[in-house]
């Protein structure tokens, strides 16, 4: 390759080699025309091979609590896990409990869901940090879809919708049913997205969306809870602007007000936030956070038991939650129809939180965490619960938080806090009967403080980037005004729409070379940036699609001053003048022609002397050949001008290879209009006028139909009006996509397509024997 390697300071490179066309390269740097991809039918038979290591490979990814738990390390991580587990098992109880009522269940399902999943997970999960179970944006999502389809309406006894009192017994076991048809189909969808490795999904739900989602969840949440706080019961509304109508009717019920259940809302609210600023201010000196929650819902569960004030001031209390576990049951199929589209919702926003806590925790311990391994475990959790009489599930972030705070190593921690919520659910649940639903509210309230903060994302947004500033804004709009369900879908679709704007409207740039480097800059940014004379060199700074292919090409002819619709007409105008005039010509040497034959047939019949008769004959006769041989020659160089003019330019870069096109211009006499080309050659390599464009399209990373056909159209319609294009650091990808979509001719060589744009400027510059301007251009890259 000649390639030499000086000797150089720091910071600074010499190199001294070839200009690197296509073929040049494939020469230079042997480009393989062989296949390592196996074939189909390998593909197949290696796929149906059966082998004792690939069998245990198979078993151990997709159950991976085989790898990891025969090498568990009592000594280094049972205490850890053992207070971790605690800790997360404590923070279980009134959690699932209070999250059931956001589902509108009862609260002992909470717990049933805070058990099973959790097992379930330990055995298929592959995070050891987050803990699975019930979440707050889940939990309202469950109970948006149990409300819709099983209203208090349709469960009225003893009279009509105004006097009747509801079966609250039948309509909650409508409603589990309802929760668990619910959790199975979305489980369902979580597995098979994970058996087709299908965990990318989650890549369409940016951050911002996420957050924003979550946050607009939020205040759907706290709107639910507001009548516990206020012991109000407003009317139930559905659909879009249903958040703001809940709303509305609260404050219009606030004169109805229960006086004692504010009181408790209030004492429990002011606890639960002094002491959990207490566990935030002194966390790094406090051995385990101080659990709260707890202590506060036995408090209350003893002061109203004991004090009698349910009876007396009709506190609105949790109620009987039975003791011990019941036995599966298998959802109702019938239901399935109904639940496609919220089941697809909850499976996706579900994974798209777990994969996020679950990718968070992994980066910063140094563990990896299996996408599509994640949506099998959450699948299989959610699909095994809906059998067990539990709702949806996810990871939560104040639960993994504390799992995580508190020394937590393994998933073992799950397994512990599981425990604790089986000893709860067998032996202690009954003894929560006396619960207000107001103290579960209040605590719903407190753990909504994290995703509230997010609204602080929108200061920092403005600052880095307003895009996903908008789409935060959009999400978090739609969803409080539109539902969860039809928010989270606007979301995306605005989201994708951000993406495609994107590409749709990149940036456009006239590249100029910095002077003593091979750099190409922006000369808009860059003040060093020079344009070389008579060349254009444009760049987009994304990838030239349908979408924005005829973008391209108007910018092309914007960013570079040629308009090809004008020079085009203008040459057709021009050329069409040059055949009127050439044809008027021919016309005339034609009536000329006859005239001398006329002349030459009456002076034949002249009566002169037989002498005189044969001089004059013999004069006209050659009179009459002199204007033949003129008129063959006047037509000759009639047609071969003509012929010179159609594309004359297009023509000469056609029948001649751009890289045998170092030599100078040379025409014949008979075409006069080559030598005119090679005279506006030689006054444009002077720098008097645009005569290349070089189009960088490194950024390109995949070509379609449009964009091959634009680029063709490009090379045509400059080559017309006499400019010559290239084609620069096009990458290997894109360029085996040319070949196959046929884009390299006779017209087209490979020998315009270059490695750098570098290596263009230097041919273009040496096709025009400016050898002096390419040491000018580089010092240190010579021909």
């Amino acid at each position: 390759m000649d390639t030499e390697e000086k000797d150089c300071s720091a910071g600074e490179y010499f190199v001294q080699r070839k200009v690197l066309d296509e073929l040049r390269l494939d020469e230079v740097a042997q480009k393989g025309t062989w296949s390592t991809k196996p074939t189909l039918g390998e593909r197949v038979k290696e796929s149906l091979r059966c082998s004792v290591p690939r069998l245990k490979h198979t078993l151990l990814s997709w159950v991976p609590v085989l790898s990891w738990l025969p090498h568990y390390s009592i000594r280094e991580n049972a205490i850890g896990d053992l207070i971790s587990g605690c800790s997360v098992g404590i923070m279980h109880l009134p959690q699932g409990m209070a999250y059931a009522l956001l589902a509108s269940l009862r609260p002992v399902f909470g717990l049933y869901t805070s058990l099973y999943p959790v097992l379930v997970y330990f055995i298929f999960g592959t995070s050891r940090h987050i803990s699975i179970g019930t979440f707050a944006v889940i939990s309202i999502m469950i109970g948006s879809v149990t409300e819709r389809l099983g209203p208090d309406m349709n469960f009225i006894v003893n009279g009509t919708n105004e006097t009747g009192s509801v079966d609250l017994d039948a309509r909650d076991a409508y409603r589990v049913q309802i929760a668990c048809s619910l959790t199975v189909l979305a489980g369902i969808f979580q597995i098979l997205l994970g058996v087709v490795r299908f965990g990318f999904v989650v890549t369409y739900l940016s951050e911002p969306l996420i957050r924003g989602y979550t946050t607009g969840s939020a205040c759907h949440v706290c709107v639910s809870q507001l009548k516990y706080l206020f012991g109000v019961t407003p009317a139930r509304f559905t659909g879009p602007l249903s958040l703001i109508y809940t709303l509305v009717d609260i404050c219009r019920l606030l004169p109805e007000t229960k006086v004692p259940e504010l009181v408790v809302s209030l004492v429990a609210l002011s606890v639960l936030i002094v002491v959990k600023e207490i566990n935030e201010c002194y966390k790094e000196k406090l051995p385990l956070p101080i659990p709260i929650e707890i202590v506060v819902i036995i408090a209350a569960t003893i002061i109203i038991h004991f004090g009698g004030l349910t009876s007396k001031y009709g506190i609105d209390v949790v109620g009987e939650i039975p003791s011990g576990l019941k036995a599966p049951r298998a959802p109702d199929a019938t239901l399935f129809s109904e639940l496609i589209g919220d089941a697809f919702a909850v499976a996706i926003v579900g994974y798209a939180i777990n994969i996020s806590l679950g990718k968070t925790f992994a980066l910063k311990h140094g563990y990896k965490v299996d996408s599509n391994q994640e949506l099998v475990a959450l699948g299989l959790s959610n699909t095994v619960g809906g059998f067990f009489q539990c709702y949806s599930v996810t990871s939560s972030l104040s639960r993994s938080l504390v799992q995580e705070s508190t020394g937590g190593k393994t998933q073992v921690a799950g397994v512990i806090s599981s425990i604790i919520v089986l000893v709860t659910v067998l032996k202690i649940g009954s003894l929560f009967s006396d619960l207000p639903k107001a103290v579960l509210s209040t605590i719903v309230f407190v753990n909504l403080k994290g995703m509230f903060k997010q609204i602080l994302d929108v200061p920092m947004l403005w600052k880095t980037n307003k895009v996903d500033l908008l789409v935060w804004l959009v999400t978090i709009i739609s969803t409080i005004l539109l539902n969860l369900d039809l928010g989270l879908a606007v979301s995306i679709g605005f989201s994708m729409l951000t993406v495609i704007f994107r590409t749709q409207l990149p940036r456009y740039s006239i590249l100029g070379h910095v002077s003593g480097t091979d750099l190409y800059l922006d000369t808009d940014t860059y003040k060093e940036a020079k344009e070389i004379p008579g060349i254009k060199i444009f760049r987009s700074s994304t990838t030239i699609y349908y979408t924005n292919a005829e973008m391209y090409l108007e910018a092309l002819q914007d960013k570079t001053g040629i308009e090809i619709g004008k020079l085009l007409t203008a040459k057709k105008k021009q050329n069409a003048k040059l055949k009127r005039k050439l044809e008027k010509e021919k016309k005339k040497a034609k009536k000329e022609a006859k005239k001398q034959r006329k002349a030459v047939s009456h002076l034949s019949n002249d009566t002169l002397s037989k002498m005189s008769e044969r001089k004059v004959s013999a004069g006209l006769k050659g009179q009459s050949q002199g204007n033949v041989v003129a008129l063959s020659l006047t037509e000759t160089s009639t047609n071969g001008l003509s012929k010179g003019q159609v594309n004359l330019a297009y023509q000469y870069d056609t029948t001649m290879s751009d890289s045998d096109s170092d030599t100078s211009c040379h025409g014949d006499d008979d075409i006069p209009q080559v030598s005119h080309r090679c005279d506006e050659e030689t006054e444009r390599a002077h720098g008097s006028d645009t005569h290349s464009i070089i189009l960088d399209i490194s950024t390109t990373s995949f070509v379609d139909t449009v964009t091959v056909k634009t680029l063709k159209n490009i090379f045509r319609d400059f080559g017309e009006i006499d400019l010559d294009v290239y084609l620069a650091g096009c990458q290997a990808c894109v360029v085996e996509q040319l070949e196959t979509a046929g884009f390299f001719t006779e017209s087209i060589p490979k020998s315009r397509l270059f490695v750098t744009v570098h290596d263009a400027v230097l041919h273009v510059l040496k096709k025009l024997g400016r050898t002096d301007f390419v040491l000018d251009v580089s010092c240190s890259t010579q021909m």
